[in-house]
This record gives structure tokens, sequence and C-alpha cells, in this order.
């Protein structure tokens, strides 16, 4: 067993779930327990280092969420390059729902230590113990590691983790949306770490709330919790907090990227052929030094193979956007 005072092998680790499916490499077979709790206890270090509002400067890809489709994510880095060589920022939602759990939010954190100036990671909802102790985590550290303490010391690394981002100050990210509480941007760099969010609050707001065009102002989320909100909240609260683009994740959208609001909102989902039950394709959005954003989007065939798209959004924010006609295809 690796002894918490010995030093983690990042590089090792992460060669190690590069090459989880390959014959005689399972997780389980090439990973130990404790090599996974030492990179937790690094990994909660790390996110308490750095602020609760993420902000970065591009370029940056964004992804939404990713549920443990472990083949998915690496598709993912293959089409849009691996770290340390392209900037990430995740929504959150790396767990519950998928088969691979485990090596999807492994890999993410051995990333997250490895590379913290490069490499960003949301929480997401299914980040919160009341959620995936139901939706499919617990179960796999479980039958996987025979181990309730290993889903426990995961739920410590998610109550560190920040909940929002802010690209050259001008894109917002998050998980799920807005809060009627967010008044300003300082709000959110205020929020204070280890924390299991209390409902209600600005915390599960910004984990749960959804966009709704059917309404105006806001309404009581049919999920239960939070808030849905309208177009005229996404307007009224992109000007308030001098914001260009708010980009969330938190719902399957059919070509993993969805606009809301005269494209003031971005839902990007990055789970193909979610829970195999959907046709859903996978989005990542590119945000460039100008702020232009353009999709990779990973289409689900029938033929059960994946091709990516790149579309090209001129300038965010503004109404008259028009996509590239020619959609430029990687094979």
């Amino acid at each position: 067993m690796l002894g918490m005072a010995q030093k983690l092998d990042l590089d090792e680790l992460i060669c190690k779930l590069l090459n989880v499916g390959s014959p005689g490499c399972s997780l389980t077979k090439t990973v130990k327990e404790q090599e996974i709790m030492h990179l937790c206890s690094l990994a909660k270090e790390v996110f308490l280092s750095q602020n609760s509002l993420i902000e970065v400067d591009p370029p940056i890809r964004i992804c939404g969420d990713t549920h443990g489709q472990y083949a998915d994510l690496l598709r993912l880095f293959d089409r849009g390059g691996f770290p340390p060589f392209v900037n990430y920022l995740f929504l959150g939602d790396y767990v519950d729902r998928g088969r691979q759990n485990l090596e999807t939010i492994s890999l993410l954190l051995c990333y997250k230590v490895k590379y913290s100036e490069n490499f960003f990671l949301l929480r997401g909802n299914h980040e919160c113990s009341v959620i995936n102790r139901v939706y499919g985590f617990f179960e796999e550290c479980n039958r996987r590691y025979q181990s309730v303490r290993l889903w426990q010391t995961f739920q410590e690394v998610f109550n560190t983790m920040p909940f929002t981002g802010l690209i050259a100050g001008k894109i917002l990210c998050m998980h799920g949306g807005l809060s009627p509480q967010l008044k300003t941007i300082d709000q959110l760099r205020q929020i204070t770490r280890p924390i299991d969010p209390p409902n209600p609050s600005i915390h599960i707001d910004l984990l749960w709330s959804d966009p709704d065009p059917s309404i105006k102002g806001w309404q009581a989320n049919n999920r239960g919790l939070s808030y849905t909100f309208g177009p005229d909240v996404v307007m009224e609260m992109c000007q308030k907090l001098d914001i260009d683009l708010i980009a969330r994740a938190h719902q399957v959208v059919q070509d993993g990227y969805e606009f809301f609001a005269n494209r003031k909102l971005v839902t990007i989902f990055s789970a193909p052929h979610y829970c195999g039950q959907f046709d859903n394709a996978a989005a990542m959005m590119n945000v460039d030094e100008s702020l232009v954003c353009t999709f990779q989007v990973l289409v689900f065939l029938s033929n059960h193979e994946s091709s990516f798209e790149l579309r090209q959004l001129n300038a965010i924010g503004s109404p008259n956007n028009s996509y590239l006609l020619d959609l430029l295809k990687f094979t």
C-alpha cells in the first residue's frame, strides 16, 4: 500500500488511468485505493489554494457534463488536445449515471493537481453526497474497491471545489444557472469552502437552476430544488454583471450545445449518447484570445462511430451572429 507520506507519482498514475481498457489493465488491478486517496488529499489542497471564482484568460476549452463516460472523455481530449497543451474548464457532473465514474474523476483530478493553473474543475450538483449516494458513484466505489471510505473521501474533495468561473471578465461559467440572490460578481469570490451546500442558498442555485424560454422572471424548479428563470432574467443579469455570455451545463441538449436568450446563455453537454438512452451529441466550447467562441461537436452516429464538427460563432453576445455554413469535419 502506498503510504500517505510517500510522494504520489502523478505521471505514473495518469499513465495507468490512460491505459485502462488495455489487456490486463483494469482500474482495480493497476491502481490501488490508497493512490486514489492520496490523489484526493492533493486535490483538496489545490482547490482550496485557489479562489472560489476561477478567473482565467483565454484561450480555453469549456466542457459540460461527462457523467462517468470515460471513453468519451478521452475522445474529447483526443480531439481537443490533452493537458497541458490546451487549457480546460469543466462545468461539473463528473460522476453518476456512467459506468466509469472512478476513472473519469481520477483522471480529471490528476490533471487538476499536475496542471493547476491550466486545468479547472467546477462543482456540479452530482458532486454532492446526497445525489451521488443514490445515482451510482457510491455503488461503484463500494463494488470496485469495497470501500465506503473512498466514497467519503471524494465527498471531502467535492466540498472544496469552486462553483463558478469567469473568462476575461466577460464569460460567466457555472454548472446549473443563475440565482435571485446573485447581485455582484464579488459575491462569487466570497463563497467560502469547504461547504456542503445548504438548501436554499446561492450555492444550490448555481448547481441546480435552469433556463426556461416559456417564462418571465423566476419560478420554482420542477426538479424540486432552486428555480427556473426566463430570458429576461438572463438579459438583466448580463447587464448588471457587465458580462457578455453565461456558459452552463446541467441539461442534455440534442446538439451538445444550445443557446438561450438571444445567445446570452449557452448550455454545454459533453456526454454523447447519454446513459445509452439518448441520441444526443456532445460539445465543447473553444474560446480564443479575442473571445470568439467555436464549438467542437462529438456526434454519435448509428454505426457507433463518432465524428467532430467545428462550428463558429463570430462574436459572443450578439443576436446577429451567424454560423459557418461549411462545417469542418474531423475524422
